[in-house]
Order: structure tokens, then sequence, then C-alpha cells
């Protein structure tokens, strides 16, 4: 068992929801169940299923919750984009945005890819 708070892709993805909901708190209140909830739920769900997958007893399931993270981090990648084509979410946040999800995604696949060799 890991302790998740030590891995430093669950820090930046704790960082990256904490963006998430300061970035949706102007959208429109129409949206409140549509693209704020799925934002800050994805979002969520990243930093969730990594620290379940540390809870978790073996490398193997500890992949397939980092692969489900990878899963939420394509969501919100897409829910950003949208955010931003419907002009709830200013070009400048965005771009901030799209950089953190950039860098998440780069670090999980480096982690996947380095449980992937340990366990074989």
């Amino acid at each position: 068992m890991r302790d998740f708070r030590e891995l430093q892709v669950w820090r930046k993805a704790h960082d990256l929801v904490l963006a998430c909901y300061r970035s949706t708190c102007d959208f429109p209140r129409a949206e409140t169940f549509g693209l704020t909830s799925q934002i800050r739920r994805s979002s969520a769900s990243i930093a969730a299923n990594i620290a379940e997958g540390c809870g978790r007893h073996g490398d193997g399931k500890f992949h397939r919750f980092l692969q489900i993270a990878m899963g939420s981090v394509s969501e919100l990648d897409y829910h950003l984009l949208l955010s931003r084509d419907l002009s709830y979410l200013p070009a400048e946040s965005y771009g901030s945005l799209r950089d953190k999800v950039l860098e998440l995604k780069r670090m999980l696949v480096a982690l996947v890819k380095k449980v992937d060799s340990a366990k074989t």
C-alpha cells in the first residue's frame, strides 16, 4: 500500500481539482448540473483514482486505477475545450488549465510505464 499524498502526480492532480473548482465558479447558473458539474467531477476523479489505486494491493490494481485516471484526464481536457468554445472559460484560464492537464497526462503516462516495468 502506498500513501497517495507522497506521489507528486497526486499532488498535481489535487492542485488541478482546486484550479478547476475556482475556474468554474463564474460559469452560468444554467450549467450548474452540466459543464460545471462535469468539470468538477472529472477533475476530482483523477486524484480520487490515483488515491484509490494506492490503497489497493498489488501493482496490477494500481495500474488499473491509473488507467481510469488517464481516462478522466482526457474527459476533463474535452470539457475544458468545450467551456472555452462556449465562452464560459476565458482563453487565458483555458491555457493555464490545459498546461496543467498536459503535464498531468505526461506524469501519469510515466507512472504507468514505471508500474508496468515493475510488474514484469
